[in-house]
């Protein structure tokens, strides 16, 4: 059964929910969405963030929403999806603002979800898949050591570059 939270020393990751639609709406329309085929409008990102706590329902796991520790601010999210069964899941991480940039959250973020994603999801090993631009991305990928996997099943963008990572304990 998968933690209702994970708890680091700075950050909470807590599974979605309304509370954080007005920062994840802005996220989504800001130049940050970039990357993962943003910005989206509104109504675009109510639907994502409802995709995001529906895939716990349907899939027994699915990504938490990153939240300070100190302020309980909503400052993005990390965790694993899985659309198609034949895959493995995806791990995705995404900091919705400039200011949480350069903190280190996202890697204290990957590694607590990492800790523990083998536990939910039932494999030793993740894919991630990251857009060849997100220089940020591509470094924390590596600083958590996923590999490069030229194998890996095509993805859904054919430009993405696409990683594996093991889970517990590969960090």
């Amino acid at each position: 059964m998968p933690a209702e939270t994970i708890e680091t020393e700075r950050l909470i990751l807590v599974r979605p929910q309304m509370q954080h639609l007005a920062s994840y709406v802005a996220y989504c329309a800001s130049d940050r969405a970039r990357f993962v085929g943003g910005p989206f409008d509104a109504a675009k990102a109510f639907e994502k963030l409802c995709a995001m706590a529906g895939h716990w329902t349907l899939r027994g796991f699915g990504r938490y929403v990153i939240t300070l520790r100190d302020t309980g601010e909503a400052i993005g999210h990390v965790g694993a999806l899985q659309i198609d069964d034949s895959e493995l899941p995806e791990m995705t991480w995404t900091l919705w603002t400039d200011e949480a940039e350069g903190q280190g959250y996202a890697f204290e973020a990957a590694r607590a979800y990492l800790a523990q994603a083998a536990a939910v999801t039932g494999t030793t090993e993740l894919l991630i898949r990251i857009d060849p631009n997100n220089a940020r991305s591509h470094d924390l990928a590596a600083r958590i050591e996923a590999t490069i996997d030229p194998m890996a099943p095509p993805p859904y963008r054919p430009d993405v570059v696409t990683y594996r990572v093991r889970t517990a304990g590969s960090v």
